[in-house]
C-alpha cells in the first residue's frame, strides 16, 4: 500500500516537472515570437513582406555618414586624438527592469562590450575607465588604461543592481581623476542612466558647474523617460543627451560616441606631446612589471627612458610618466583628420547600363553585383575613382578600412 502511494507521487511530480518544461519553452518560444509584426512591411501590391534588414541598416548608416560629412565639411573642426573616456553605469535597481530584453543591466553590458573594442578600434591612443553606481555610491571598476580585455572581464565580475542612483556622486568622483588629465586630452564622461530619479548628497548644480570648469564633456543616454537634470548636465557640458527606444536604438546611441567629438576650442592649440615608443622584452627574460608590481616572463615592452617594463600599449610610464605608444597606433589615429568622402548611391537605371557594359562585381570584394534573375543588386561608386562597391565594402571601406581600393590602385600605379 505504502508502495504504491509512492508511485503514484512519483509519477504526479514527473508529470508537474513534464508541465514546467511545456511552460517554460512556450515562454522562450513567446518571447523569441513577440514584436514579429515589426519584421513585415507592404509592398506596392499591398501585399506583406519580411523588411530587408541589410538595407535598412545600410540606409541608416549612410544617414549617419552624410550628417557627418555635411557637419565636417561646412567647418574645419579639429578632433582630438588622445581621449579619456569614463564610462558611467548605473547599476541601481533601476537596472533591473525588463523593459529591454532580457534585462537593462544585461542589454548595457553587453553593448558597453561592444562599444569598447570599436572604441579602442577607431581610438588606438585613447584610455577609457568604467564607474558604476549603487546603493548611492560611486565605485571607480577599472582605471584608465588601453586596454579592452581587462575593462570587459572587470565589467562582467561586477553586474549586480541593488540600491539607488546617485548622478552627483558619479560625477563628484570622476572630476576627481579626470580634473588630472593633461591639456592635450579631451576629457569626456558617457553616462548610462537607468534610473529617474537621482539620489545626491549635495548640491549637483555645484557639481555640474565644477565639470563645465575643468572642460570635462558630459553625454548622458538614458534607458528610461527624459530627466531634466541630465539635459542640463549635456547643455551646460557640450555633451549629447539622448534616450533608447529599445536594444537596437540603444546600441545606435552609444556607437555613435566611438568617433572621436569636436575638440574645445581652448584644448584646440597644437602643441607637442613626448612620447615614447618601447621596443618588447626580449623571450625568455624576467623582471618586474610596473603595472601590476609583480615578476613576468617575456612578455610586455621596455621603457626607452628609464627602462621599466608595461604589459600594454598605449599606456603612461608608472616610473618616468612618458607616454608609451607604438607606431601603428600613431598611423591609425589618422584616419579622422582625412575621412573619405561617402560614396555615390548608383541610381536603377543608371545600373542598368553598367550591367550592359559589364561591370558586374565589386571592385573591393569581387563578388557579383548580380542578383538571381540577373538583375543588378544596390551598389555605390567613389565619387574620385568611379569604382563600384556593394554595400558591405562601402561600410567596411568607411569604418574599419579607412582607404579606398580603387584610390589606393590609382596611386600605386
Amino acid at each position: 500500500m505504502t508502495n504504491n502511494i509512492a508511485e503514484k507521487r512519483r509519477q504526479q511530480e514527473e508529470e508537474d516537472d513534464e508541465e514546467d518544461g511545456d511552460l517554460d519553452g512556450w515562454g522562450e518560444r513567446n518571447y523569441a515570437d513577440e514584436r514579429s509584426w515589426e519584421a513585415l512591411q507592404e509592398d506596392e501590391s499591398g501585399l506583406l513582406r519580411p523588411l530587408d534588414n541589410k538595407a535598412m541598416y545600410h540606409a541608416q548608416y549612410r544617414r549617419r555618414l552624410r550628417s557627418l560629412s555635411t557637419a565636417s565639411n561646412s567647418q574645419r573642426i579639429q578632433k582630438g586624438l588622445i581621449r579619456f573616456l569614463y564610462i558611467v553605469l548605473d547599476l541601481s535597481r533601476a537596472a533591473s527592469v525588463m523593459d529591454f530584453r532580457p534585462s537593462r543591466m544585461a542589454v548595457v553590458a553587453q553593448n558597453v562590450e561592444a562599444f569598447i573594442r570599436e572604441f579602442f578600434d577607431q581610438n588606438p591612443l585613447s584610455q577609457i575607465a568604467l564607474v558604476t553606481i549603487k546603493d548611492g555610491v560611486a565605485y571607480s571598476l577599472t582605471e584608465l588604461g588601453g586596454s579592452p580585455e581587462s575593462h570587459i572581464k572587470a565589467l562582467m565580475a561586477k553586474l549586480e543592481c541593488s540600491g539607488d542612483s546617485s548622478l552627483q556622486n558619479a560625477l563628484e568622483l570622476v572630476h576627481e581623476y579626470l580634473d588630472k588629465i593633461p591639456s592635450y586630452g579631451n576629457r569626456e564622461v558617457l553616462i548610462l542612466y537607468s534610473a529617474l530619479t537621482t539620489c545626491d548628497p549635495g548640491d549637483i548644480m555645484e557639481t555640474i558647474q565644477k565639470c563645465k570648469k575643468s572642460k570635462m564633456r558630459c553625454s548622458v543616454i538614458g534607458l528610461s523617460a527624459e530627466m531634466f537634470i541630465c539635459k542640463h548636465l549635456c547643455q551646460e557640458t557640450g555633451g549629447l543627451y539622448s534616450v533608447a527606444l529599445d536594444e537596437s536604438h540603444f546600441r545606435e546611441l552609444i556607437l555613435e560616441h566611438a568617433p572621436p567629438p569636436p575638440a574645445i576650442a581652448e584644448f584646440a592649440i597644437a602643441n607637442l606631446i613626448k612620447m615614447g615608443f618601447p621596443q618588447r622584452a626580449a623571450e625568455g627574460s624576467i623582471s618586474i612589471c610596473s603595472c601590476h608590481k609583480e615578476s613576468k616572463v617575456g612578455e610586455g615592452y621596455i621603457c626607452p627612458r628609464c627602462k621599466a617594463r608595461v604589459c600594454e600599449l598605449p599606456t603612461e610610464c608608472r616610473i618616468c610618466g612618458l607616454t608609451l605608444v607604438s607606431s601603428p597606433h600613431l598611423a591609425r589615429s589618422y584616419h579622422h583628420l582625412f575621412p573619405i568622402a561617402p560614396f555615390d548611391e548608383v541610381k536603377p537605371s543608371r545600373q542598368n547600363e553598367l550591367h550592359r557594359r559589364s561591370h558586374k562585381t565589386c571592385f573591393g570584394c569581387q563578388q557579383s553585383l548580380v542578383n538571381p534573375g540577373n538583375k543588378p543588386s544596390l551598389q555605390v561608386a567613389c565619387p574620385k575613382c568611379k569604382q563600384y562597391f556593394c554595400l558591405d565594402c562601402d561600410i567596411y571601406i568607411h569604418e574599419s578600412l579607412h582607404n579606398c581600393p580603387g584610390c589606393e590602385s590609382l596611386r600605386a600605379s
